[in-house]
């Protein structure tokens, strides 16, 4: 089967909307863990602490199975996309796009593979954070700190892209089919904002190891959001993220509704 013709299946159309509704309710579990960081709680506020909450729930085992289906449909879907979808008279615009893609792609593949973990109970809490260790053999490594530093200015600059996605709404007509009601942009919006000021406090916490060379200060998103609500304001301020997360997550509920494949 050609990719036209999987791209026009009601099938594929289906899993699609299975992924990003796995997406979105990922991000809704994360706001959650967001704000029992802001009260001061515990818990795993990631990707794969989201999960591991998702597991405890009835027939938690099978919703994870589900979602890591979905989420590896919406890698099929961004690979496409890649390769056959991108229409623009721009070749440096398609060339961005195409590349988008890829990077959205790698995103829910990782958070598939997760869920498969979980899923099968070998995604439980270790002694360091993928993170750390990530940046423990980069440390190692020749030049190790600017390795680590350059990781750093990576993860900042796809924090502020994803902020400067928000602010300009361009993600309103990639994302959607045009059908969408127009809070559903408003949503997006504050959703990616928050997002991309997590990931640029992860990737602050990568330059801070660079600079101290101590690959422990190095962190993934539960140690991001420790360090702002440790900030002046910190607790409301994480509050705000842990709603914008929230707010991505009902977006991705919409976007599943109104895909523009």
């Amino acid at each position: 089967m050609d990719s036209e013709k999987i791209r026009g299946s009601r099938w594929y159309h289906v899993l699609i909307g299975i992924g990003l509704v796995s997406y979105g309710l990922v991000h809704i579990v994360l706001a959650w863990l967001a704000g029992k960081v802001a009260l001061g709680g515990g818990g795993d506020a990631s990707s794969q602490g989201a999960m591991r909450q998702l597991a405890k729930q009835p027939l938690g085992a099978v919703l994870l199975w589900v979602m890591a289906i979905g989420l590896f449909s919406l890698v099929l879907w961004q690979v496409l996309v890649a390769i056959v979808g991108q229409e623009s008279p721009d070749p440096k615009r398609r060339l961005a796009r195409r590349a988008s893609s890829i990077g959205r792609a790698i995103v829910y593949a990782a958070l598939g593979v997760i869920a498969v973990r979980v899923a099968i109970g070998s995604g439980g809490s270790s002694s360091g954070s993928a993170e750390d260790t990530a940046s423990s053999k980069l440390m190692h490594l020749p030049a190790g700190r600017f390795l680590v530093a350059a990781v750093g200015i990576a993860i900042v600059a796809v924090g502020v892209s994803q902020v400067v996605k928000g602010i300009r709404r361009k993600f309103i007509e990639r994302d959607l089919d045009g059908s969408a009601p127009r809070p559903v942009g408003v949503l997006g919006s504050v959703g990616w904002i928050a997002k991309g000021i997590v990931l640029g406090g992860i990737g602050v916490l990568f330059l801070v190891a660079a600079i101290t060379y101590d690959a422990k200060k190095a962190g993934g998103m539960d140690q991001a959001l420790t360090a702002l609500r440790d900030q002046p304001f910190g607790p409301v301020l994480l509050f705000a993220v842990a709603a914008g997360l929230a707010a991505f997550g009902v977006y991705c509920f919409f976007w599943a509704r109104h895909p523009k494949y």
